[in-house]
Order: C-alpha cells, then structure tokens, then sequence
C-alpha cells in the first residue's frame, strides 16, 4: 500500500479548496495572503509548510470559502477532494 505523506494530502486539499473558490493560482494565493511561488510549491508538494502557516492557510481558506476549516483539515484525507488537473482546466474555460 502506498501511504500518502502530509504534503500530499496537503496539495490535493489545497488544489481541492483552490477548485471550490474558482480562482486561479495567483488570485488564490493573494486571497490568503501568501505568493503564487509559494503556492504553487505547495500545490507540487515541493514544500512543507510550518504550523503557523498552515494555521494561516485554514484561516484563509474558512474567511473565502465561508466554511469553518482547521489546519488539521488541510492535512486529513479524503478522497472526495481530488481534483486533477483536467477539472481545474474545465472550470477556468467556463470563466
């Protein structure tokens, strides 16, 4: 069985919240105050963020989204909350 880290989990949640929003990276990233690298390293599991700033992404993410979302959302999995790319692409051409 391939066990998934929290990077992992944490991009699909991301990239699954970033679809629920329908921005884009960049407008994403600015609505929760960090920058489009920094968010798209996330998104490619190319970073790991600290605690704060995963406290400050759950903010972010609840304040846009209306939804109450904790830190430990971003890093719990769900199958439900894959997004792959094709979806994301099907949303910015309906825009």
């Amino acid at each position: 069985m391939n066990l998934l880290k929290s990077k992992d989990i944490l991009a699909i949640n991301l990239k699954y919240y970033r679809y629920l929003s329908k921005l884009s990276q960049e407008k994403f990233a600015e609505a929760l105050d960090t920058s489009l690298i920094y968010e798209n390293q996330l998104e490619k599991k190319r970073r790991n963020p600290s605690l704060e700033m995963l406290d400050k992404l759950a903010k972010g993410i609840s304040t846009l989204l209306k939804m109450h979302i904790t830190s430990a959302d971003l890093v719990k999995y769900d199958e439900k909350k894959i997004i792959n790319q094709r979806r994301i692409d099907e949303i910015n051409k309906a825009r």
